[in-house]
């Protein structure tokens, strides 16, 4: 599930949006209102329940192999997601949609690569949603590698501390 070319997506457990106004999330950390999408890059990102904690971690050019080892593994997978136990039936139970939204009036944001894509602009969706499917089959038929944990804290340290790349969403909402 990767937006089309000239695209962006934005991923929700909500069927009926029919235009996306832009707002200032609950949990921004930024002062301005934002319409949120992603790349094909950042897609698998957000291939979860929103609510759902997790940490991704991905080589990068920089990343050595001693640290793709012992955060990816052996392996042709070149990306790990890792949630805990208690998100696994959610997972599977997910009804996740696509939005595809057509990039004119989005601007690449986060530094020094862009982890998204913003527009202040009202945004109406290219076309009625994509139910996204099975979650686990999405994340194996594209590679990535779909680590269960009993907490992410530590996994979260092992990989802020690496050479890969990462990110972490919703970890408020991780076990302590």
């Amino acid at each position: 599930m990767r937006p089309a070319p000239g695209h962006v997506l934005h991923f929700s457990e909500d069927p009926t949006i029919q235009v996306f106004e832009p707002h200032v999330a609950r949990t921004a950390r930024q002062k301005d209102a934002y319409v949120w999408a992603v790349d094909s890059d950042q897609a698998p990102s957000y291939w979860f329940p929103r609510q759902c904690p997790r940490v991704m971690a991905w080589r990068t050019s920089s990343t050595t192999d001693t640290d793709a080892q012992a955060i990816i593994g052996p392996g042709p997978e070149t990306r790990v997601h890792a949630v805990e136990y208690a998100w696994l039936d959610r997972i599977r139970d997910a009804k996740l949609f696509a939005y595809e939204l057509p990039s004119e009036t989005f601007e690449p944001f986060g530094e020094p690569k862009p982890h998204a894509y913003v527009s202040t602009a009202t945004v109406r969706p290219a076309g009625p949603p994509e139910p996204v499917g099975d979650l686990l089959a999405l994340h194996e038929v594209n590679g990535v590698q779909l680590r269960l944990l009993p907490r992410l804290h530590a996994f979260w340290a092992a990989v802020t501390t690496s050479s890969l790349g990462f990110s972490g969403i919703r970890l408020g909402n991780a076990r302590p």
